[in-house]
């Protein structure tokens, strides 16, 4: 079993879940409101409305790192789905520009289903 966390970006979220449910996976967790940065020391968003003129902008432009924005995906799979659930998701997210996100893969080494007790694999199903 893997368990497969993206970071995204917060309008890639619709698109990503609409891809998962495409491609056979129904079965995943969103955090809403998760805060993030990558090398970059800026965030676009802000730099592009200061270019614009908007002295809100201008005035948060500093010399440090600000935290973005971001959604993150957890979705638990058997092995031999984790590279479909990697490429949907860099499918729905990937734009070529700074920001697209991280996926992270890990073994997951047991699960277990409250509700029966059931335990490995078999309760992905």
């Amino acid at each position: 079993m893997k368990e497969i966390i993206a970071i995204i970006r917060i309008n890639k979220i619709n698109a990503t879940k609409r891809a998962l449910a495409e491609a056979g996976i129904s079965s995943f967790t969103a955090t809403g409101n998760v805060l993030g940065r990558g090398k970059g020391m800026v965030d676009y968003r802000i730099l592009h409305g200061a270019e614009e003129g908007f002295q809100e902008a201008i005035d948060q432009l500093g010399d440090g790192p600000r935290m973005v924005p971001k959604r993150m995906i957890m979705v638990m799979v058997t092995d031999d789905k984790k590279d479909l659930v990697v490429e949907t998701i860099i499918k729905a997210n990937q734009t070529g520009n700074a920001g697209d996100g991280k996926i992270v893969v890990s073994p997951i080494l047991d699960a277990v289903r409250v509700r029966t007790g059931e335990f490995g694999g078999e309760i992905l199903n």
